[in-house]
C-alpha cells in the first residue's frame, strides 16, 4: 500500500499523481470541464466527484445518461480493482452511499419535474421547438399579449389557445404588434405537435419544480444527490438540452448573490455537453456563456461532461477552471485537432509533452488540473482516478423505489395540478365548455343551440356512420367558411416585422 494521504480541510481527492490532486471548495464555483473519449472513465470520474461534493455537505445535480450513475445511492462492494485503486492512492477502502433524489422528467423512474410554459420564456421554447427568427418573433408576440391580458401560460394547450387567438384576432393585433402570417402560426403549431408526440408535453404544467428542493442537505449533513434519469429523455436530445438550459437560467434568476463561499451551494454536471451547443443560434449561446460566467456569484458550480473539448465554445470553455482530461483517440483530422486543442488549454508540465499524454491515457488515468491558490490552474499532471466508494452501476427497481418514498417528497410533485389557466379562460369567452369542447351546439347554448331549436338536430347517418349535417350545422358552417376566407386573406400576406423592437425594450 502507498504512503497514507492525508486530504486537507476543505478539499476533496480527484486522483493521484506523484501527488494528490485535490479539488478546493472554495474555488470549486469555478467550474470544471470532464473529458474523454467513449469507455475511458468519464462517467466514474463525475461520480467521484459527485462523493466528494456530498460527502462535504454541498448538493448535487447530474443527469444519469445510461443508468450507472443511480449507484451512488447503493453501498459499494469492495472489489479488487477498486480495493487496489485505493492502495494505489494510499486511502482506506470504505464501502459507502450517499442520500439520493430520484427524478424523471417522464415521471417513470423519479418524481416528475414539471415547469410552466411562461417559465421557460419564448427564447428557450423556440431552440426547443427549432423556429426560425421569424416563428420565434410570433411567439414572443403570443407571450406578450398573455402578459398583457393576464393569461396564464401553464401547459401547452394554453400555449396552443393563444396562438389560436392570435391568429383568429391578427386584423386588430397588427396595428400594435406587426403583422401576423396565419402560415407562421401553423408552423409554431405544427412543432408543438411534434413536441407532443416526444412526450414533451409532459415536462410542461404544475406543480412546477421548486428550486430549493435541489440545494438540501440529509440529516447527518451531506449534500443530496439529485439524480436525473436521462436515458429515455436522450431519445428528444433537444428536450434534454433545453431543459437543463432551463434549469440553470432559473438558479440563476431564483438565487441570490453569494459572493465567494467556502464551498458551493449547489454543483451542476451537465452530461453529454455538446448536446447544448448543437446548431444552437447565436443569441441562446450568449445567454449561455452569461449565465456560466455570473452563476458563479451565486453559489453555484457547473462542470460540463463530454467527449471532445472542441463541443464547447471557446466563450464557455474559457471559463472552467477545474479540469480532468481522459484519453483521446487521434484517429481523425478532427480528433488530431481536438487532442491538440485539449492539451494546449492546459498548463504545461516539462516534465512529459501533453499532447502525447492524451492519446496513451489508459482507462482510468486522466490528466488533471484543478485551480489553487488564488484560482491559478496547477501544472497538469497525469493521474490515477480515485476509486468511488459506492456502487459503480445501475440501482435496483426496489432500491429506486425506497429512495422515492424516503426522499421527503412524495405527494409533493407525482400528481398533477390542471387549475384555471389561458386555455380554459379563452375557451370560456368563445362559450365553449373547456371540459368539452368539441360537445355539440344544444350543450353549449348560443346562437348554434338556438338553431337547432328552429330547425332539429344533427340525425344519424346510413350504416351509423357520420351524422348528417343538421339546417343550423350547414347555416354554422357555411357562415365560418365565410368569416375563415375573410381572415385569412387579410394574415395570409402578412410578415412579422418589427418584434424584437417591441418585444425587447419598445412600447408597453
Amino acid at each position: 500500500m502507498a504512503e497514507k494521504l492525508t486530504i486537507p480541510e476543505g478539499t476533496f481527492l480527484v486522483g493521484k499523481s506523484w501527488k494528490p490532486e485535490l479539488l478546493t471548495l472554495k474555488l470549486a464555483n469555478r467550474h470544471g470541464l470532464v473529458t474523454g473519449a467513449t469507455g475511458t472513465g468519464k462517467t466514474v470520474t463525475l461520480q467521484v466527484m459527485a462523493e466528494g461534493f456530498a460527502r462535504a455537505g454541498v448538493p448535487v445535480f447530474a443527469a444519469d445518461i445510461k443508468g450507472d450513475l443511480s449507484g451512488i445511492g447503493a453501498p459499494g462492494d469492495a472489489k479488487p480493482p477498486f480495493v487496489k485503486r485505493a492502495d494505489e492512492l494510499g486511502v482506506p477502502y470504505e464501502p459507502d452511499m450517499f442520500s439520493t433524489v430520484f427524478w424523471d422528467l417522464f415521471g417513470e423512474q423519479g418524481h416528475p419535474i414539471r415547469a410552466t410554459v411562461a417559465e421557460m420564456g419564448p427564447l428557450l421554447l423556440a431552440r426547443l421547438l427549432d423556429l426560425n427568427d421569424t416563428q420565434e418573433g410570433v411567439l414572443n408576440i403570443a407571450f406578450r399579449i398573455a402578459d398583457e391580458q393576464g393569461l396564464l401560460l401553464l401547459d401547452l394547450k394554453d400555449l396552443r389557445a393563444i396562438l389560436t387567438f392570435i391568429a383568429e384576432n391578427a386584423a386588430s393585433l397588427t396595428v400594435q404588434y406587426g403583422n401576423i402570417s396565419a402560415q407562421t402560426v401553423g408552423t409554431i403549431q405544427r412543432q408543438l405537435l411534434v413536441l407532443e408526440n416526444q412526450k414533451g408535453e409532459v415536462f410542461f404544467g404544475e406543480p412546477a419544480l421548486d428550486i430549493h428542493d435541489l440545494m438540501r442537505t440529509d440529516a447527518g449533513g451531506r449534500g443530496i444527490v439529485n439524480i436525473l434519469a436521462a436515458d429515455k429523455l436522450m431519445a428528444n436530445p433537444r428536450l434534454y438540452a433545453t431543459f437543463l438550459l432551463w434549469l440553470l437560467s432559473e438558479l440563476f434568476e431564483v438565487l441570490p448573490e453569494v459572493g465567494d463561499l467556502d464551498k458551493p451551494k449547489l454543483v451542476f454536471f451537465f452530461d453529454e455537453a455538446h448536446l447544448l451547443f448543437n446548431g444552437a443560434p447565436k443569441v441562446l449561446l450568449e445567454a449561455v456563456e452569461t449565465v456560466v460566467r455570473l452563476i458563479r456569484s451565486k453559489g453555484v458550480g457547473v462542470y460540463f461532461v463530454t467527449q471532445n473539448p472542441l463541443d464547447i465554445p471557446d466563450t464557455v470553455l474559457a471559463q472552467l477552471g477545474n479540469r480532468v482530461q481522459h484519453a483521446l483517440r487521434a484517429f481523425t483530422p478532427r480528433d488530431q485537432k481536438a487532442v491538440k486543442a485539449a492539451a494546449e488549454t492546459f498548463r504545461q508540465n516539462p516534465k512529459f509533452k501533453t499532447e502525447e499524454a492524451i492519446t496513451q491515457l489508459a482507462v482510468g488515468e486522466a490528466l488533471i488540473s484543478m485551480l489553487e491558490g488564488r484560482g491559478v490552474p496547477s501544472i497538469v499532471e497525469r493521474a490515477l482516478i480515485a476509486p468511488p466508494m459506492a456502487q459503480v452501476g445501475p440501482v435496483t427497481p426496489a432500491i429506486r423505489a425506497r429512495a422515492m418514498a424516503a426522499s421527503g417528497l412524495r405527494g409533493k410533485y407525482d400528481t398533477e395540478i390542471d387549475r384555471e389557466s389561458a386555455y380554459e379562460v379563452l375557451m370560456k369567452r368563445k362559450g365553449l365548455d373547456p371540459a368539452n369542447p368539441n360537445a355539440p351546439p344544444a350543450q353549449q347554448g348560443g346562437l348554434g343551440g338556438m338553431l337547432e331549436g328552429m330547425f332539429g338536430g344533427s340525425k344519424p347517418g346510413p350504416r351509423g356512420g357520420k351524422p348528417a349535417q343538421s339546417m343550423a350545422e350547414k347555416i354554422a358552417t357555411s357562415a365560418a367558411r365565410s368569416v375563415a376566407s375573410s381572415v385569412g386573406r387579410q394574415i395570409g400576406t402578412a410578415i412579422i416585422r418589427g418584434v424584437l423592437g417591441s418585444i425587447l425594450g419598445g412600447r408597453r
